[in-house]
């Protein structure tokens, strides 16, 4: 809501793009619900790491907890891709993006690094889901693959996953302190840039 007006645009530059990453957060969250109710629910934990999400939790509700989380990482990839090509073809040309505000900077940041880091992910749950239902073997060392690969791969997602969740709201913060002191700009804006 606030990304358009910050950089002084009317929307965004693919509403369509929009509305179809919105309407898939319903769609993971539906899922995520029918996992709970199905076979007693998904017990793998809040990682999937391979050994329970492969052999120690048979049944359907595992499969939707992964089919959940792609829903979601498609939305989020697609709003991001849409919020970065907006800033890039939609902002005035006034508006560089050396004068925009810290909030915009830090959500470029956070949309950079879900773009570069939610593909690994799926890739990684997408491998485990073809272990669980049609036999392949990256996670299984009896078959030659690698049960560490995840924890790679799951990692490889979370660590900025962290900065994806702590940078908008410094991003804000920063915003906020330079309205609430009446300054044109923040001391130390280029370092934080």
């Amino acid at each position: 809501f606030f990304f358009p007006i910050l950089i002084n645009c009317i929307d965004l530059f693919l509403p369509r793009v929009n509305n179809m990453s919105y309407w898939f957060l319903p769609g993971s969250l539906i899922l995520l619900m029918f996992s709970l109710f199905m076979d007693k629910g998904s017990g793998t934990g809040w990682t999937l790491y391979p050994p329970l999400m492969i052999d120690g939790q048979p049944g359907r509700s595992t499969d939707l907890v992964i089919f959940s989380l792609h829903f979601s990482g498609i939305s989020s990839i697609s709003s991001g891709i849409n919020f970065l090509s907006t800033c890039h073809e939609m902002r005035l040309e006034v508006k560089t993006l050396e004068i925009m505000s810290l909030f915009v900077w830090c959500l470029i940041i956070t949309v950079f690094l879900l773009v570069l880091s939610l593909p690994v992910l799926a890739s990684g749950i997408t491998m485990g889901l073809s272990d669980r239902n049609f036999n392949t073997g990256f996670f299984d060392s009896n078959m030659g693959g690698n049960i560490l690969m995840f924890q790679h791969l799951f990692w490889f997602f979370g660590h900025p996953e962290v900065y994806v969740l702590i940078a908008p709201a410094f991003g804000l913060v920063s915003m906020v302190m330079v309205l609430l002191s009446s300054k044109k700009d923040l001391y130390g804006r280029k370092g934080m840039i």
